[in-house]
């Protein structure tokens, strides 16, 4: 992705917050996810209502959309194919770009060049993300397993 996908977030103010959460219970009480497409109704600003098919898949993520909003969180979507820069990716991580270089430079995380650039696809991303996730978890599990076992506990 050329562009960067991390720039100008902002929180939403308490207007969009009550608005996000009207919205996402408006639209949970309609939406059936049994469906692929369902018909909306939007009124432009002249009050003309137009009526708009969008796959059930688009509404769904607009609920979880609202719902982060509603908790007063900003929100951005990125494509799964978009390609993030070093410092894009090591905030994603809440890491260093140093420390993020060397992860890619140890091959833990793969990436490719673009010029003299590293490029970091969203989706390696987010799929070492979740790894480094799930091992972090597994080891909290064995400590606390372990403090168990000799009384800490």
């Amino acid at each position: 992705m050329t562009n960067s996908i991390i720039k100008s977030l902002s929180l939403p103010a308490p207007e969009e917050i009550e608005v996000a959460i009207r919205g996402q219970r408006a639209l949970a009480t309609y939406l059936s996810t049994r469906l692929e497409t369902q018909k909306i109704a939007i009124q432009d600003a002249d009050n003309n209502t137009h009526q708009i098919e969008l796959p059930t898949s688009a509404l769904t993520l607009l609920m979880t959309i609202l719902g982060e909003l509603a908790a007063g969180n900003a929100v951005q979507i990125v494509p799964v194919h978009a390609e993030l820069t070093t410092q894009e990716a090591a905030n994603i991580l809440n890491v260093s770009r140093p420390h993020l270089v060397k992860l890619l430079e140890d091959g833990a995380l793969p990436f490719h060049k673009t010029g003299r650039h590293r490029r970091v696809l969203f989706a390696d991303l987010m799929k070492f993300k979740d790894q480094r996730d799930t091992n972090s978890q597994k080891a909290m599990q064995e400590l606390s397993d372990l403090s168990q076992e000799i009384g800490l506990y």
